[in-house]
């Protein structure tokens, strides 16, 4: 079954968005531990940046690889 660009998107921005919270956490987490205190501000900048970072890429290569599905099947 073919998946749409839409529910592609949609199923990207769920991914990102559990993965935004874990990415949060780690940073506030860990950075401490090699000598980075960011603030929650900081944090979570940073945290958006990298979404639309992993949006942008996860929605991308979800396409390439539907491509190359609807290629083969051809």
């Amino acid at each position: 079954m073919k998946q749409s660009r839409a529910m592609s998107l949609v199923e990207s921005l769920a991914n990102i968005a559990i993965g935004y919270g874990i990415q949060c956490a780690a940073f506030a987490l860990f950075l401490p531990l090699f000598g980075f205190r960011p603030s929650l501000h900081d944090t979570l900048v940073f945290g958006l940046i990298m979404t639309v970072v992993s949006v942008v890429r996860s929605y991308a290569l979800r396409r390439l690889f539907e491509a190359i599905r609807i290629r083969g099947a051809a």
